[in-house]
């Protein structure tokens, strides 16, 4: 670690009263010092890293243990730059040493099914859409844990979401496994972008009972430390204005507004 858990900790929230926490270990710090990178080296990463990385995402925990995902490592240029190209343009995907694709992915439930002559109609409901989706994201979380205790940049990638069906057709998807997000990884190049605050502890941890105004309250706050970091960063944004434009409505969504009809396209039927 090139800082300490303290510095940290100051990093991830900017609140002068709050200097350090009660614990800390190695994979805290991680966790703590986590920040996206988008600008990678020309670096490569090789299948045994790979594997290191993608034992990890299987040891995170999953639904009744149906490991409900799979996971594509792109590494080939060509196909970095169309995936690029399919989710919204994001150049960094092609410069990434792989780019990790987690899928949602019920299709070896229903290989198994058909393989034994069995009903899966429990496969159509939409619990099952939530399950494979939080097995993947699950998986994904503990890859870029993973990825970033051995040195290595990470930053997820949702607009995979963008064009499910057209990444489904490029990385050979069968039915029933759809694109949930992706995950690039490279060393990291020149990049100052640092750890962004989070909203204040007190913001979104709850106890016994809901308390909206406790996580309402914390929100001006919010605004002025993040307002200092973007400064650092030559920017200058509102986090409340960043939030109600990105749901404003069903355009600002953009082309996942027909993310339903791409889960039905890929055997998905949601009920």
């Amino acid at each position: 670690m090139t800082s300490s858990s303290a510095s940290w900790v100051q990093q991830r929230y900017r609140d002068p009263a709050l200097t350090a926490l009660a614990h800390t270990n190695e994979t805290i710090d991680v966790l703590l010092s986590h920040h996206s990178v988008r600008t990678f080296t020309r670096d490569p990463i090789d299948t045994a890293t790979i594997e290191t990385i993608v034992a990890a995402a299987q040891s995170a925990p999953t639904s009744s243990n149906l490991q409900a995902w799979s996971v594509i490592a792109v590494q080939n240029p060509a196909r970095k730059k169309r995936l690029a190209a399919l989710a919204a343009n994001q150049a960094f995907i092609a410069d990434a040493a792989v780019f990790l694709v987690f899928v949602a992915d019920l299709g070896r439930a229903r290989r198994l099914a058909a393989g034994h002559d069995a009903e899966l109609g429990g496969a159509d409901y939409f619990d099952s859409t939530i399950l494979g989706a939080i097995d993947a994201a699950l998986a994904a979380q503990n890859a870029v844990v993973a990825a970033e205790s051995l040195g290595w940049g990470t930053v997820y990638v949702g607009a995979v979401r963008n064009a499910p069906d057209e990444i489904a057709a490029e990385l050979g998807l069968a039915e029933q496994s759809i694109p949930v997000v992706g995950l690039a990884i490279g060393r990291a190049g020149d990049e100052t972008a640092g750890v962004k605050p989070r909203l204040p502890i007190s913001s979104v941890l709850h106890h016994e009972l809901y308390d909206p105004q406790a996580a309402d309250a914390a929100v001006t706050v919010y605004e002025q430390r993040l307002a200092e970091y973007y400064a650092t960063q030559g920017r200058t944004a509102s986090w409340t204005t960043s939030v109600l434009s990105r749901l404003r409505s069903g355009e600002a969504i953009g082309p996942r507004v027909t993310l339903r009809k791409s889960f039905e396209s890929l055997g998905w039927k949601s009920r």
